[in-house]
């Protein structure tokens, strides 16, 4: 005689071995004699098996190593299976995990709080070995499915990062590029006026950068851009924004710094460049570099982009009158070079006032100031 609630029937049906490692089925039941036969015929199918004899081993048990599919008795004591299996579907830490309930009682109203609770299906008893293959092996083909949906949407979220993290950063230098800059630069100036905290910012260009490349050629030209970039990196604050603005032109946000402290951080960054020797294959040089610092709060600065105009006049002032140096917007120096240039030398300068003395420039890029080549 079959057990209680189990069947004799086969009617040929054997699931197929699974191809790969053996899928684990949880059988959650309190007659012994149910799950004793249906362990010998799962594992005959090519299944693993684990038993549990009441709802609360189950629950445990699933939490501590999550089977790939739970066959699981409606009526039993402790933690009946409805709520086995609404527990289940409700903790999120556990992965996707078929629930077949097995019952006795063919009501429509016991289905109906059985599915609703959590299960994915269900079969009623005397269970059909038929049947229950057939419905084993549907919900392990819908866990696979959910398993490859779930590791191609982790695949495209990382490749997505990938190319997201690629639009924003310099190829040559890894640091972030001009546009990455200008996106944090928005949000970080409109931060620091809600909040009335300072913000500095620090253009910075190589010196005669471009008798590196016509002298060395390109290839070391690269790596003095690379070697400059590290020791950027070396000196600024885990909080503080370093980009590649274009050519030989850095920029550095300051996030909460005013700006004596910009104009000190550039003396530091000036004072590693100077003391550095730039290697490259088949030879090694010394370069300087030239900075410009602005900050905000300021009256000539009302807007982001202000910001990196008045830092970028600065540099230009600094490259002007001698280069290896910094140079502070609205300071003595920059308004004297103004002066020099027929501009009115204000310490609050407009920007309406800048754009006449300092509108004609060389192109960015280019070392300012000097002749080409030099």
């Amino acid at each position: 005689m079959p057990p209680e609630g189990v069947a004799s029937t086969d009617n040929g049906s054997t699931p197929p071995r699974a191809e790969e490692r053996p899928a684990r089925i949880l059988i959650v039941d309190d007659h012994e004699d149910n799950v004793d036969l249906l362990q010998t015929r799962l594992e005959a199918w090519g299944y693993r098996t684990s038993t549990a004899s009441d709802g609360d081993i189950a629950l445990r048990m699933i939490e501590q190593d999550p089977p790939d599919l739970v066959l699981l008795d409606v009526m039993m004591p402790t933690i009946d299976g409805t709520e086995v299996a609404r527990r289940v579907k409700e903790n999120k830490s556990l992965p996707f995990i078929p629930i077949i309930m097995q019952t006795a009682l063919d009501a429509p109203e016991h289905k109906v709080a059985g599915l609703g609770a959590g299960a994915d299906d269900y079969i009623t008893k005397p269970i059909e070995f038929a049947e229950l293959g057939a419905r084993v092996k549907a919900m392990l083909r819908i866990k696979r499915l959910q398993e490859e949906l779930e590791n191609r949407t982790t695949e495209l979220a990382r490749l997505n990062q990938q190319l997201l993290y690629v639009s924003q950063t310099d190829g040559l230098t890894g640091l972030r590029n001009r546009r990455y800059i200008e996106e944090r630069l928005h949000e970080m100036f409109e931060h620091s006026m809600r909040l009335n905290e300072p913000l500095s910012c620090v253009m910075c260009d190589l010196d005669k950068f471009k008798s590196v490349n016509d002298t060395y050629g390109h290839q070391a030209g690269d790596a003095v851009l690379r070697q400059f970039a590290r020791i950027l990196e070396a000196e600024a604050r885990e909080i503080d924004k370093i980009g590649r603005y274009g050519g030989e032109e850095f920029i550095i946000l300051l996030p909460g710094t005013v700006l004596d402290a910009g104009v000190t951080f550039a003396e530091r960054v000036r004072k590693a460049v100077e003391e550095h020797t730039f290697t490259f294959d088949g030879g090694s040089l010394k370069r300087t570099a030239s900075f410009g610092v602005a900050g905000w709060p300021h009256p000539a600065i009302s807007h982001y982009e202000m910001l990196v105009k008045t830092a970028d006049d600065a540099l230009y002032v600094a490259k002007e009158t001698g280069r290896n140096k910094v140079v502070r917007f609205a300071s003595d120096e920059f308004n004297a070079h103004l002066e020099t240039d027929g501009a009115t030398a204000d310490a609050d300068v407009t920007s309406s006032a800048l754009s006449p003395a300092l509108g004609d420039r060389p192109a960015r890029g280019e070392d300012r100031g000097a002749p080409a080549g030099a």
